[in-house]
């Protein structure tokens, strides 16, 4: 399996270090963010991964070069003309993916210990099933802002912003399900695409992945696994990267 790793993004949460650097260059106990989420993914075996970059794009390929990779094969793809969102980045991507069965896509700014085995058995025996599932969500049950919204199926319907009572459904007719009907899941920023995401994606240029995966959803299914138990941070803001600290060594 190869692996996508979005580090494109302008990083406003983390100002000022991002006035003059990547978020994915913020440190831990001395290691990047990209240098830990790629060795985080060779625990799994995960040793090609393509790295997206745009603000102080420059930086990010010096530490990757500097740093042969930490170990693994790293490939850069350059959105510096334009941040394209982590959908048309993803999309950009394509060449890297399109002989893959499936891949993971993560933020640069999460540090997890989800076990990644067990994500993937999960996501295998989805697409093992007679629907062609075209991608596995990592979520938890944590209080969040944004909320993914299932069906009782597991399967993905809408989005709801819980600050400003936005909504997006896959399918309008979903605004109708009473309550009790849909599962509300905080999206954990990490998922496996299947390789029916590219030939069924039909919006380009810049875009988000759930404005994706909603598109996608309304003829697709598209799953979640439950990883509730596990340590997960959004370290991009200064509070969580100080809290790392002390939950990664």
């Amino acid at each position: 399996m190869r692996a996508m790793i979005l580090a494109a993004g302008l990083g406003t949460r983390l100002k000022p270090f991002t006035n003059k650097h990547p978020k994915a260059l913020a440190e831990v106990n001395g290691k990047s963010l990209l240098q830990r989420n790629i060795e985080y993914l060779q625990q799994y075996g995960i040793n090609e991964v393509v790295v997206n970059v745009h603000h102080f794009a420059h930086q990010i390929i010096e530490a990757v070069e500097n740093n042969k990779g930490w170990g693994s094969k790293v490939f850069i793809s350059d959105e510096t003309t334009e941040v394209l969102e982590t959908g048309g980045g993803v999309l950009f991507a394509k060449s890297f993916f399109e002989k893959e069965d499936n891949w993971l896509v993560m933020n640069a700014d999460i540090l997890t210990n989800l076990n990644l085995a067990n994500f993937i058995q999960a996501d295998q025996k989805l697409a093992r099933g007679t629907e062609n599932y075209i991608a596995t969500l990592a979520v938890t049950n944590r209080n969040s802002n944004r909320n993914l919204l299932f069906n009782t199926a597991g399967k993905l319907i809408g989005w709801k912003n819980n600050t400003t009572g936005e909504e997006k459904w896959a399918d309008i007719k979903n605004h109708t399900l009473a309550p009790e009907a849909i599962v509300a899941k905080a999206f954990s920023g990490i998922q496996i695409v299947h390789a029916s995401f590219y030939p069924a994606l039909t919006i380009a240029g810049k875009f988000s992945l759930i404005d994706a995966y909603l598109q996608l959803a309304a003829t697709h299914p598209i799953g979640f696994f439950d990883h509730t138990e596990d340590i997960l941070l959004d370290v991009g803001k200064p509070e969580n990267l100080e809290k790392a600290a002390g939950l990664f060594k």
